[in-house]
């Protein structure tokens, strides 16, 4: 899913954003090639010309409205068979290894990987959306499989606890992806 304006970066198309001197949609493309991952497609908008000039060539792109996150999601699914792994391109941290845990955790139906939000706040990312399960606030990811009746899976790896939406989230992301 790489259709995204970037607003509250500022900074030019979200998905061209480099974290690690790499355009954040290249480290989550290079994540699932690595990954058993066996078909890649890009969602993009007409909000993003340079990023859909970026991919093509490299993965079939799906253009969808750019009417937000989950009306491309759906104009994407209607050209896909269920069920279909998801992954937003501001997901800088991404790795094959995380990829392939989630799709050997998916039994079926829908699978929301979520943060404990309170990773989040340690971190100093932003959380925009949270949900309650158990009398603890989790954040969605952006890595899902999409196909039914959803489950959450609940994973404390930092790296997926950052999604950049705002500079002092490209801060933290910038420092994770160089590492220890």
């Amino acid at each position: 899913m790489c259709g995204g304006r970037g607003t509250r970066l500022d900074r030019g198309e979200k998905p061209l954003f480099e974290v690690g001197g790499d355009p954040m949609v290249d480290c989550v493309l290079a994540a699932l090639k690595r990954s058993r991952v066996d078909r890649v497609y890009a969602v993009t908008s007409s909000h993003v010309p340079e990023t859909t000039a970026h991919l093509e060539g490299r993965v079939d792109c799906i253009v969808a409205d750019g009417e937000g996150y989950v009306a491309d999601l759906t104009a994407a699914l209607d050209r896909v068979d269920p069920p279909v792994l998801t992954v937003v391109a501001d997901l800088p941290l991404l790795s094959a290894e995380v990829v392939d845990r989630t799709l050997a955790a998916h039994a079926g139906g829908s699978l929301t990987v979520c943060v404990p939000t309170a990773l989040k706040e340690a971190l100093g990312v932003s959380a925009d959306a949270t949900r309650e399960r158990d009398d603890r606030r989790l954040s969605p990811t952006g890595l899902n499989v999409v196909g039914g009746d959803e489950q959450l899976r609940v994973s404390h790896d930092a790296r997926l606890a950052v999604n950049v939406n705002r500079p002092a989230d490209a801060d933290v992301a910038e420092v994770l992806a160089d590492g220890p």
